[in-house]
């Protein structure tokens, strides 16, 4: 399921990916249910390939979820991310991930991934797995959202060329004899 979810940067909440168009994706927000489009140069992320560091081996973020669905009953957090200082943060997120790595997972980080998982299960999405069958559709989604990407430099790179070649240089048509 989390392979549809996206995370944009820039906007807030997380949107569900509805159809692919010209040079840009369709999505849903989870918050409000407001459709929008969005373009190349808005980096997506699929939820599905986000992971968490660990002091061994990084953690996939489906993996962080269901352990948190577990430990709350797929129910909200009982921490409010907003209103909870670090330490209540680290000491919540220790309960989850005993073995998260302190020094590189932040605060911040940690407080994101509590407002996801709040906005999922009031969305009720509460199965945290990643199909392995719509492997096809995220790499079509993301080969889509690279072709965009790629589109939209390389129609800036040729605005860049032709800015620097200059103005055409002028003919003598109309230029008085002298």
């Amino acid at each position: 399921m989390l392979k549809n979810i996206l995370a944009i940067t820039g906007k807030p909440g997380l949107f569900k990916l509805v159809t692919r168009g010209n040079n840009m994706l369709i999505v849903e927000s989870l918050v409000d249910g407001k459709r929008m489009p969005t373009y190349a140069r808005d980096k997506i992320v699929s939820l599905a390939d986000v992971s968490m560091f660990t002091e061994g081996e990084d953690i996939a973020l489906n993996e962080v979820l269901t352990k948190l669905g577990e430990k709350e009953g797929l129910k909200q957090a009982t921490i409010d991310p907003k209103k909870a200082d670090n330490k209540q943060l680290g000491d919540f997120f220790a309960q989850v991930l005993p073995n998260y790595d302190r020094d590189r997972v932040y605060p911040s980080d940690i407080r994101k991934l509590i407002i996801w998982y709040n906005i999922l299960v009031n969305a009720g999405i509460t199965d945290f797995t990643v199909e392995e069958e719509n492997n096809e559709v995220a790499a079509d989604t993301q080969k889509s959202v690279d072709n965009s990407q790629k589109k939209a430099a390389q129609k800036v790179q040729a605005k860049t060329q032709s800015k620097a070649a200059g103005p055409a240089a002028k003919t003598g048509v109309g230029a008085k004899k002298g």
